[in-house]
């Protein structure tokens, strides 16, 4: 990669196994309909892909890589393609050297709106991590807990259950009160401090604890423990179907659930198991109008069967 060449420009990197790759597809194609792409790079982390799937990657994308473990994490942790693709994440810009900013999509994240993208930029040229919440008005349980008569004696939650394997009690309790910040989809550009911390997190959180949540338990370490800066927006930026959206019918989309009903920037299946896996399983909708309806919440405009429709690279 010539860094001088790419030295402002800006890549997309996402990342997945074999299971995900029709998703991949789906994401690639949603960034490309987007005429604003037409500069930015996209790059794939292969995290177990087939020799079949990286060659029909190849004329889309401007480099695959699959990458070594990171060093320090012992060996009977090191299972796994997918984990590995996970762990690397804060690695992204030794990887894909010489671009000005990355931004990271989950390969089960589809891009519906072109203005969180403006908003990802705009936050990474302030020299923050610009990323999503995960709390928002229509996720109403933030925390799980478990009663011994008027007295909580269990409580359990993202970041706290996580910290408290990894790094005990004290640390667990520091980072229990806030909220969680969504590693699917996040911008930062290269000179960002953020970066190396992130690395040296990620490796002792997975040393320590487990390697499949270390890279979004650190994230949030360093951003709320460590005050490096950070750009949090708002869950409509990149929404997970945890809470299902409403379905403006007018611009066929989906938006937030409670007014103003912003349009929802970024589609993120994290949870759907059956949907991510068959594209043909509908679930039912609300309108805005109150209506119900029925459809995929799959990315809608590219089904993966040809490459054609794939616009490709500059």
């Amino acid at each position: 990669m010539n860094a001088l060449k790419n030295q402002n420009k800006i890549t997309f990197v996402s990342g997945c196994d074999s299971n995900y790759f029709p998703m991949l597809l789906e994401l690639i194609h949603s960034i490309r309909r987007f005429e604003q792409s037409k500069d930015m790079d996209i790059c794939i982390l292969d995290a177990g892909l087939t020799t079949t799937q990286i060659e029909r990657l190849k004329p889309h994308v401007s480099s695959i890589v699959n990458p070594d473990w990171p060093k320090g994490i012992p060996s009977h942790k090191l299972k796994g393609e997918y984990l590995k693709g996970c762990i690397c994440r804060p690695f992204i810009p030794e990887m894909f050297n010489g671009y000005k900013t990355y931004i990271w999509m989950d390969a089960d994240t589809w891009l519906q709106d072109w203005r969180v993208i403006e908003l990802y930029i705009e936050g990474a040229n302030r020299n923050k991590l610009a990323i999503t919440s995960q709390a928002d008005r229509a996720c109403l349980r933030q925390t799980r807990i478990k009663w011994l008569g008027p007295l909580p004696y269990k409580v359990r939650g993202f970041y706290y259950s996580n910290a408290l394997l990894a790094y005990g009690r004290k640390k667990a309790k520091q980072i229990f009160p806030f909220q969680v910040l969504n590693a699917g989809s996040f911008a930062l550009n290269h000179d960002a401090p953020h970066w190396k911390r992130w690395q040296e997190l990620a490796v002792e959180t997975a040393i320590k604890g487990k390697v499949f949540t270390a890279e979004q338990l650190s994230l949030g370490i360093m951003t709320y423990l460590e005050k490096y800066p950070v750009e949090i927006l708002p869950a409509w930026t990149q929404w997970l179907f945890g809470e299902t959206p409403l379905w403006n019918c007018k611009n066929a989309k989906y938006v937030e659930t409670f007014l103003p009903h912003e349009t929802i920037g970024i589609v993120h299946l994290s949870g759907l198991k059956k949907t991510r896996i068959d594209r043909s399983i509908k679930t039912d909708i609300t309108t805005l109008k109150g209506e119900r309806i029925s459809q995929s919440l799959r990315y809608p405009f590219y089904n993966g069967e040809t490459d054609e429709e794939i616009v490709d690279h500059p």
